[in-house]
Parts: C-alpha cells; structure tokens; sequence
C-alpha cells in the first residue's frame, strides 16, 4: 500500500460509499491481517514491510472512522456520501472491548464489534491456507535440512518439491520471476542478476519454505560466489 497514490478508502480495500459498520469491518479485518500473529508469519513481507502498513491502516482510520473528520476528508477529496447516515456512530475497537468485558446492555455494539473478530478469524485462516505448506513429513529428510551448511539449488528444489511447492506457486508467492528462479535452482549463475539481488531472492525462497533465511540465504550467496569464480 502506498499512502501517496491511495485515498484512504483504498487503503482499508473499501468502497468510498462504505457505511460506518463496513469500514469498522474493513478497519479490523486489515489490522489483524498485518499484526504480529496473523499474515506476517506466513507472508513474504517484513516486520518494517508490516509496520509500515499499519500505520497507513490507523491513519485511515483515524479519519474515515470518525463522521465528522470523514466528512471533511469527503468533501475535500470530493467524495459524495448521499448513501446512509453520516451522523451514526460507531464504537472504536477499544469501547467494543470494553463493551465485552463490562458485558454493556448495548448489545447492538457488542454484537457488531464480536461479528468483526470472527471476521479477522476467518481472514487469518484464509491467510493460513494461502501460505501454510501441506507434505507427508519425512523425519530422515527433515534431519538432513536441520543439519545442512551447505544450501545449493540443487538442495533448495529438493526441499521445495518435498514439501509440494509448485514453482508457479513458489513464483506468485515470492514475486520472483520462474526464471530466476529456475536459474537459483539451477546454479545458472549467468541469468542470475548481483549478489545482493541474488540473496533476496533466496532470502524470500526460503521464508516460503518454512526455512531460516538468515541460515539459507547467506549459506547459498557463498556457494553462488564459489561457482562465479570457478567461471
């Protein structure tokens, strides 16, 4: 997400005609998506990538959350609102919570803040399934990856085809190209870019594998460099 070519409305992933109980739903949806426990641990994207996101998430938030700055920010950047109640107001995640926890006879709240973390639940599990890896696991092959100093291509699509990753699959998820992927596999130092280009790519393969990239990448850029000289 860029805050400087989306509108707030963009950055929540919401229509700008949304009603107030969809951008709560859209805001808590986001939020869990990008915290700690949830997508980060199975996405490509770092703590810094994370972070960076979030803060455009609360600052959307902050704005089109609250009827009166939303109307501002609409009129502003010319959005019309003709749709719904703009004066409805709707619970912050902190009241929902302590709505929860003092059991409030506002129901209606309660509800609607308890539907939003079922929705954040099922977009965790959606997440989950998109990244998570399903193989028989091999206890000798697991042995051999745990006790690896060494990780070539050849070992890398190994593990990959061993643990059922497609190479399209290993390609939407990394952002990498299947040729320079191929060519990491491959040891194809010739259609491999720099270095540094080199162990990010190796870095993101093996986050999706489920491997220590402070281990992998670093272990593969010194084998990289062994048969760059011997060329």
């Amino acid at each position: 997400m860029d805050s400087e070519k989306k509108n707030y409305y963009d950055v929540l992933e919401i229509a700008s005609n949304a009603t107030p109980q969809e951008i709560e739903n859209a805001y808590v949806r986001a939020r869990n998506a990008y915290s700690g426990d949830s997508v980060a641990l199975y996405s490509l994207m770092t703590k810094d990538e994370c972070d960076s996101v979030l803060t455009q998430i609360e600052e959307a938030y902050s704005v089109i959350g609250f009827p009166e700055k939303r109307r501002e920010y609409d009129r502003l950047r010319g959005f019309n609102q003709s749709g719904f109640n703009m004066n409805y107001s709707m619970p912050s995640p902190a009241q929902g919570v302590a709505s929860i926890e003092s059991r409030s006879k506002d129901t209606v709240q309660y509800e609607d803040f308890g539907s939003n973390l079922i929705e954040a639940k099922v977009s965790k599990l959606t997440a989950q399934k998109k990244f998570g890896l399903e193989f028989d696991e091999n206890a000798e092959f697991e042995k051999e990856i745990a006790s690896c100093t060494e990780f070539t291509g050849t070992f890398l699509k190994k593990i990959r085809e061993y643990k059922n990753v497609s190479m399209e699959r290993m390609a939407e998820m990394t952002r990498i190209s299947k040729t320079h992927l191929t060519a990491l596999e491959n040891e194809d130092t010739s259609k491999l870019p720099a270095e540094v280009y080199v162990r990010g790519y190796v870095f993101q393969y093996a986050k999706v594998l489920k491997l220590n990239p402070d281990i992998v990448a670093p272990s593969y850029l010194v084998y990289f460099k062994k048969l760059k000289n011997q060329k």
